[in-house]
């Protein structure tokens, strides 16, 4: 905290604005962020989506059957938290990928979100019984989500079955942290948050620049319990 009073005070020196010494002190703050911890959200990557989304609508619009650019919009509709049109896609598109699992993993991701939880549930275990690592395994995190609130027993499963694939992920012992709390178990949610920091320490450079953010969420929460 002294270290950023100083840097403010020397740029309020220079430029003669304590407003744009604040707004030069966030933006230096935000790139430190992006480039060494990755907290702060990119504002490039929702523009290249949207130009994505745009150059696939125009596409689908040439050729309405091309059912492989209508898998991509819906996934980067997905993204854009656009559930609702997501899922329609993807249900005119379900014969070419009944096979799929990626196709039942983004449909089964929108019916989580549009309250269909039972839908959106078996059509994810779906996905993972034709492919147990489509996406990494990252479909357990979300159904363990989608359960957080309302059967954290199922939670905490799906947790553990994302935990048997990737022993080595900050973000897995995030989330079980995270359930634990939600029980009020909060001495194994301590116990989570301080494995989840465990794991980022063990792990090799160049995961840690994608593993960062959930331990730096592990360390707050573990301060704060």
């Amino acid at each position: 905290m002294l270290i950023k009073f100083l840097i403010f005070g020397l740029l309020w020196q220079i430029v003669g604005n304590p407003i744009v010494a604040i707004l030069i002190l966030l933006l230096i703050l935000y790139f430190l962020d992006r480039r060494y911890v990755g907290v702060f959200p990119s504002f490039m990557k929702p523009l290249k989506r949207l130009r994505s989304i745009s150059r696939l609508r125009q596409q689908i619009a040439m050729n309405p059957n091309e059912v492989s650019s209508k898998l991509d919009l819906a996934r980067l509709l997905i993204e854009r938290k656009r559930y609702e049109e997501a899922n329609a896609i993807l249900l005119e598109i379900e014969r070419p990928y009944e096979h799929s699992a990626e196709y039942w993993e983004a449909l089964g991701t929108t019916e989580l979100h549009l309250g269909k939880i039972q839908e959106g549930e078996q059509h994810i275990l779906q996905a993972l019984d034709i492919n147990p690592r489509v996406k990494y395994g990252r479909p357990y995190l979300t159904l363990a989500s989608s359960f957080k609130d309302q059967d954290q027993t199922k939670s905490l499963h799906y947790v553990n079955q994302f935990q048997e694939i990737h022993s080595s992920s900050s973000e897995a012992y995030y989330l079980l942290g995270s359930v634990y709390r939600s029980l009020g178990r909060n001495a194994d949610a301590k116990q989570a948050y301080e494995q989840s920091l465990n794991v980022y320490r063990s792990l090799p450079k160049y995961k840690k620049r994608q593993e960062r953010r959930w331990a730096v969420r592990s360390w707050f929460r573990k301060r704060g319990l």
